[in-house]
This record gives structure tokens, C-alpha cells and sequence, in this order.
């Protein structure tokens, strides 16, 4: 993972994509959110979203995977070369967090992240604090998910 220092806004990491097929959206459905629209194809036909709807959570839940193995693979490249590894700490929250339009079954959804800003920490001289938008395009080029995401980035002179 990158250390504060090596962020700019407008820095772009393409988190890679993910197909939503009935299947996997009536499995997660089925324990995280049961309602018709995504567990029933009839269901979601009739329903606002015109067919079978993946949980919004879950289109969120799959960006963060893809976000965490971004993160690993950065990880394991920057180990690899022989360099420091930045350990990335919590989250405080994030904000904005929109499902713009439905994702239906068979809709594969790209994601990516864009940092919109960073600055230091006042109370922890150590890290930096990034902002960064994380988005769901599908193949339609449509976006059709977007969050604004906080995290503490330590800073390189702390690894010193």
C-alpha cells in the first residue's frame, strides 16, 4: 500500500470488476437481505428495478473486497521490490454513499477509487488522512454506485 506521501489527488486505482448473477444475488440476499426483489426473479420484474436487483449492500460489500485485494496486491509488489510496506489504519467512516441505479442480474460492475483529498493529521502528527471516491460503473458505462471513503495513511517519515 502506498504511504501518504505518495498520494495525489486524482490518483486513480482501478479495483477491478464483478458479475452479479441471480445465483450470487439471492445467495447474499438470503442472509443479509431477504427482501423480494432479491431472492424472486417474478418479484423483481414487478418490482421499481425491472428484474432481479443485487442488494445495494451487496454491491458495496463487493467493493470492498476488491478494494482489500487491491490493497494485498500493492502489498505483496512493494515487498516483492524490497521496499517498505505502508500498513494503512482505520477508517473513520465514509460518507455520500449513493445506488444510483439497480444492478440486475448478469450485470457486471467495474469499480474504482479516486482520491479526492488528503491532509495530515493534527492529532496524530504520524498519519495522513486520504479521502478517496469509490464508484460501480456497469457495462453500460452507467455509474450506478458511489461512496466517499476516509482512512488514516501513516506517513513515510514515521516509518523511518
Amino acid at each position: 500500500m502506498r504511504f501518504f506521501e505518495d498520494l495525489a489527488i486524482g490518483q486513480r486505482r482501478e479495483l477491478g470488476s464483478f458479475t452479479f448473477t441471480a445465483e450470487l444475488i439471492k445467495e447474499f440476499a438470503e442472509k443479509f437481505d431477504p427482501q423480494p426483489f432479491h431472492l424472486d426473479e417474478e418479484a423483481g420484474r414487478n418490482s421499481l428495478f425491472g428484474g432481479l436487483a443485487a442488494s445495494g449492500w451487496h454491491v458495496a460489500s463487493v467493493c470492498m473486497k476488491l478494494l482489500v485485494a487491491d490493497g494485498q496486491r500493492l502489498s505483496r509488489e512493494e515487498a516483492a521490490r524490497g521496499e517498505p510496506v505502508a500498513v494503512w489504519g482505520p477508517s473513520p467512516g465514509f460518507r455520500e454513499l449513493r445506488w444510483i441505479k439497480p444492478v440486475l442480474a448478469g450485470d457486471t460492475i467495474s469499480y474504482a477509487n479516486v482520491v479526492e483529498s488528503v491532509r495530515g493529521s493534527d492529532s496524530r502528527p504520524e498519519w495522513g488522512i486520504v479521502q478517496a471516491r469509490n464508484t460501480g460503473t456497469n457495462q453500460r458505462g452507467e455509474l450506478v454506485f458511489s461512496f466517499l471513503a476516509t482512512a488514516f495513511v501513516p506517513r513515510r517519515a514515521a516509518d523511518s
